[in-house]
């Protein structure tokens, strides 16, 4: 039996990362040219399932290839001591568990302290490495980390590249310090508002969207052949057309389309087995994206949404809002910004809104809408 080469669990490295090139060329150029090249200081957004952590990991496996000691972490309250404990146990590698979000805050001259004994730390680390090499620390969900810690954090990052500066090394044989930020788009809204990170604007931001089409139907021919099995182009092209481009949906799609060819013990992925994978894509998009994204907004969020969902497939005019929410102006105002900062919904023209997030108005139809 054949092994299905998608994997759609969350977090799970693709056959292919696709799309992403670039920005794995430009952390790869930032840990090999030596201190203070860009790359080695960067935030990765973007909206839910759109592959940040896949890419993180990624980008952690490249460093430690290197010969880079690798530091990752789930952000919470709590950061800068769970780094400081990985740094003192020595190990090459250290990924705390997965915490849950925390809306925790703590002082300035706490998240100082923190990052003055992360400061030692790291330069004591340093000197063990090999001339050249460094210390990444990647940060996923940084949007869940008290702005303290990581601010701390970017002030650690320009202080260790002074430090290493006072060597009188070469740029080459400096260690160095990478730092990597992973999170929801909210995140660099918040750091770059920080007064005290103006630095961290000087960082490489990366925005993931969605995949080109072409690029996804060429994956899907070569991913599904090296696996054994055949789709041929038309057949593909419609599985990446189904697929939205969207990194998650590619891997569902994927999955599921492989799955229906194998229990009907065929070697060829036909044009039905891309339409009941996407069935089954879809239901599982719905509970693994909308829903978390639905339920975690607030009430009146929630209402907005549902009146924008109406419009199947299009734009939505903000009298109709106002209109079916019964709210007045400036309400609809309100929670349109808010909705727009959290890179759920976009503005798409004068006086008109549409979803950013694939599937959320057919969710809000099918699942909320249609049980009300």
């Amino acid at each position: 039996m054949n092994p299905n080469p998608f994997k759609p669990t969350a977090g799970k490295r693709p056959p292919m990362l696709i799309g992403r090139e670039s920005v794995i060329e430009d952390f790869e150029e930032g840990l090999d040219n030596g201190a203070g090249a860009p790359g080695r200081l960067m935030l990765i957004t973007g909206n839910r399932g759109c592959g940040k952590t896949v890419l993180l990991r990624e980008l952690q496996r490249l460093a430690n290839e290197r010969g880079w000691a690798v530091v990752s972490d789930s952000a919470s309250l709590g950061l800068c001591d769970r780094l400081a404990d990985a740094l003192r146990s020595n190990k090459p590698v250290v990924t705390s568990m997965e915490l849950g979000p925390s809306f925790g805050r703590m002082s300035v001259e706490a998240a100082r302290a923190k990052g003055e004994t992360l400061r030692g730390l790291v330069n004591e680390r340093l000197k063990r490495l090999g001339p050249g090499k460094g210390i990444l620390f990647a940060i996923d969900e940084a949007q869940s980390a008290s702005i303290e810690e990581l601010a701390a954090l970017a002030v650690l990052y320009q202080q260790v590249l002074g430090d290493q500066d006072a060597t009188g090394l070469s740029d080459s044989d400096q260690r160095g310090l990478a730092l990597v930020f992973a999170g929801l788009p909210s995140m660099v809204d918040d750091l770059l508002e920080e007064p005290s990170v103006t630095f961290l604007r000087r960082a490489q931001q990366r925005t993931l969207g969605a995949i080109s089409l072409p690029k996804v139907r060429d994956s899907y021919i070569q991913t599904v052949k090296d696996a054994g099995l055949y789709v041929d182009a038309e057949t593909a092209d419609l599985a990446a057309r189904k697929s939205m481009g969207h990194p998650y949906m590619v891997q569902l799609v994927g999955y599921y389309m492989w799955r229906s060819a194998v229990r009907r013990g065929s070697q060829v992925i036909e044009r039905r087995d891309v339409e009941d994978g996407h069935a089954d894509a879809v239901s599982e998009f719905y509970e693994a994206v909308d829903a978390p994204l639905y339920y975690g907004l607030r009430s009146p969020q929630r209402l907005y949404i549902e009146a924008m969902a109406v419009d199947e497939g299009k734009p939505t005019r903000m009298a109709d809002i106002i209109e079916r929410c019964d709210r007045t102006q400036s309400w609809a105002s309100k929670y349109r910004a808010s909705l727009i900062r959290e890179r759920v919904i976009e503005a798409a023209g004068y006086g008109l809104v549409r979803f950013t997030v694939p599937m959320l108005g057919a969710y809000v139809r099918d699942r909320v809408l249609w049980h009300e």
